[in-house]
């Protein structure tokens, strides 16, 4: 398996049948389709009802509502709008179903690494259960039906998670996002639609859910995964032999470990030159792990949410120069 390849997505949207969109619905509207929701889970006889927290989103503070977004557990647009919106979250944060974003129901699956069959199958089967609660509403030619129309048919997009340092610094990432778009994926940043790539962190995702099956659209995104991966390892071979990157990959090492103040900003342009120092060889003793569970612990809410308290932008930099170091 690649090492490129950070983590796997995948996302089903539903809608239930007798229900207006919840742009449409009313707050008492949204209240009604949430505890449907909820119930469809909690008062299952599957395995997985006793898996899942309920977390009504008005009862958060905005630090914590703002660290679900920097986990990639929920979306900005979700945390946007309080009310009548709720959260179904796994005990180990690998499944998440947000109630009342732009649709009904958003579920999603999260995987270490490439794993989109495995991803799918284990959306597919929350899928069912609710299905065998809730009314979805369905089409027989446009399929499952959803508020945005780029979302209907299967209602599905599956996405991986790339570090791609090397094609980014030898600037190809603007030749392969146009290629990607004919062959219906897009490429963004991390936190998806709107947000710039930081860090070299790059969301790939299929783009068409009409007029095609899930299985072929998970084996064109594994495939196209894996040829950007190879790309990746190819372009880190020849920048790696470069004395400037190597200089500054150690340098980067040397910042990270004896900071005392690090911004969020320079802190994911570190951790990225050290990952790929690690896996060029070059950085001995440098777990990859390691570093990819940082790149989601220095974000601003989760260190004040982590913390407990909500920390200034200067008490988060010397907080985050601090957990870098503890852990590096």
């Amino acid at each position: 398996m690649s090492d490129v390849i950070i983590s796997t997505r995948v996302r089903l949207a539903r809608n239930l049948r007798d229900y207006p969109f919840p742009c449409k619905l009313s707050e008492q509207g949204r209240e009604k389709v949430s505890e449907m929701v909820k119930a469809a889970i909690t008062q299952s006889n599957s395995a997985l009802q006793n898996d899942f927290e309920y977390i009504k989103l008005g009862e958060l503070s905005p630090t914590q509502s703002v660290s679900l977004v920097e986990k990639r557990l929920v979306s900005p647009e979700f945390i946007s709008d309080q009310s009548g919106r709720a959260l179904l979250l796994s005990r180990d944060n690998s499944l998440s179903i947000m109630i009342n974003e732009e649709d009904h129901i958003r579920l999603q699956v999260i995987k270490k690494g490439l794993a989109l069959e495995e991803a799918y199958e284990i959306a597919d089967r929350l899928d069912t259960l609710l299905d065998e609660n809730l009314d979805f509403a369905f089409d027989e030619k446009l399929g499952y039906l959803t508020q945005c129309p780029t979302n209907l048919g299967t209602g599905m997009r599956a996405s991986v998670m790339l570090h791609l340092p090397a094609l980014e610094k030898s600037k190809a990432i603007g030749r392969i996002a146009g290629s990607l778009s004919k062959l219906g994926l897009t490429i963004r940043g991390a936190h998806g639609e709107g947000t710039e790539p930081k860090g070299a962190l790059y969301q790939l995702s299929n783009q068409v859910t009409l007029g095609i099956s899930e299985k072929a659209a998970i084996e064109n995104l594994k495939n196209i995964a894996l040829q950007l991966a190879s790309q990746e390892e190819q372009a880190r071979e020849r920048i790696c032999a470069s004395i400037d990157v190597r200089d500054s990959i150690a340098r980067s090492l040397g910042i990270l470990k004896s900071a005392l103040l690090i911004s969020h900003d320079e802190a994911l342009e570190l951790l990225s030159n050290v990952r790929m120092g690690a896996l060029s060889g070059q950085l001995k003793d440098i777990d990859t792990d390691v570093i990819d569970s940082l790149m989601t612990e220095i974000e601003p809410a989760t260190l004040s949410a982590a913390s407990g308290s909500n920390l200034s932008a200067r008490d988060r930099d010397i907080e985050r120069a601090k957990l870098i170091k503890s852990k590096i």
